[in-house]
C-alpha cells in the first residue's frame, strides 16, 4: 500500500485547528522548554477511570525522563505519563505513582494504553497489544476537571515552569482516551488504527501548538 505524506513545519508563532478525519503525527524535534501541544478534550476530565493509549516512537536514552501527557489543572499535576529514569514507564495520579517495569522505548513506533478504575485501584499498561501485570493504585481516587492536557513538556505550573530536561524529543501519534477501562480485547484490537476516544478523539482533536512542532498528515 503507497502512503502520500504532507509535512506541515510549525514555528515559534504556534499552530491550531483540528485534525478533521486525518491521520496526523507530531514531531518534536529538539529539547527545548517552549514547544508543546495542547489538546481539546471532548468533555470535562472528571475521572472515576480512563484507558489512555497513544503510539510513541524517540531516540532518547539513558537516564533522562521525560513526560509522554500531561494533565494540570491551577493546583495539581492530575495525571501524568512519564519514562522515567530508570526506563521504567509509569502514571501520576495527584502526585502519587505507579510504575511498570517494561521494554525501553525506541525509534521504532511503540503502542501503549494505560489503564485505571478508581473502584478497584486496579492499573495496567499495554504495550503493542500485550498487557503488563495488574498493580493497585489510588483506590477511591477522582481526577478532577478544569485542567489542560498538554504532549511534549511538564507543566510545573499552568501552562508553565517547563523543564528542558524533562521535554519529550520524538514523536506522537494517536492519542486517544476514554473515561472508562477498556477489555482486554478491545485494546488488543485497536493497535493497528485507534481512534474513537469520547475524552480525546485523535482523528477529530482540536488542538494547540508553541513552539517548533513539525505536524504530518498522513494520508492513506
Amino acid at each position: 500500500m503507497r502512503l502520500s505524506f504532507i509535512l506541515f513545519i510549525t514555528i515559534s508563532a504556534g499552530f491550531s485547528g483540528t485534525l478533521a478525519n486525518r491521520r496526523r503525527s507530531l514531531v518534536f524535534r529538539s529539547e527545548t522548554n517552549t514547544s508543546y501541544v495542547e489538546l481539546i478534550p471532548k468533555k470535562p476530565l472528571s475521572l472515576k477511570a480512563f484507558t489512555l493509549c497513544m503510539r510513541v516512537a524517540t531516540e532518547l536514552s539513558g537516564e533522562r525522563e521525560f513526560i509522554l501527557f500531561a494533565y494540570r489543572t491551577q493546583d495539581f499535576d492530575e495525571l501524568n505519563v512519564w519514562k522515567e529514569l530508570d526506563g521504567r514507564l509509569s502514571f501520576y495520579l495527584s502526585g502519587d505513582g505507579v510504575f511498570f517495569q517494561v521494554p525501553g522505548l525506541g525509534p521504532l513506533q511503540t503502542h501503549l494504553c494505560f489503564t485505571w478504575d478508581s473502584s478497584s485501584g486496579a492499573a495496567a499498561l499495554f504495550i503493542d497489544g500485550r498487557k503488563s501485570l495488574t498493580k493497585i493504585h489510588r483506590k477511591g481516587h477522582t481526577i478532577r476537571e478544569g485542567g489542560s492536557v498538554i504532549l511534549g513538556q511538564d507543566p510545573d505550573n499552568y501552562l508553565g515552569g517547563f523543564d528542558i530536561n524533562q521535554s519529550f524529543v520524538g514523536e506522537i501519534s494517536d492519542v486517544n482516551m476514554w473515561d472508562y477501562v477498556l477489555s482486554d480485547t478491545a485494546v488488543r484490537g485497536r493497535t493497528a488504527k485507534m481512534s474513537g476516544g469520547n475524552v480525546l478523539d485523535w482523528e477529530t482533536v482540536d488542538f494547540r501548538g508553541n513552539g517548533e512542532v513539525v505536524q504530518i498528515n498522513v494520508n492513506l
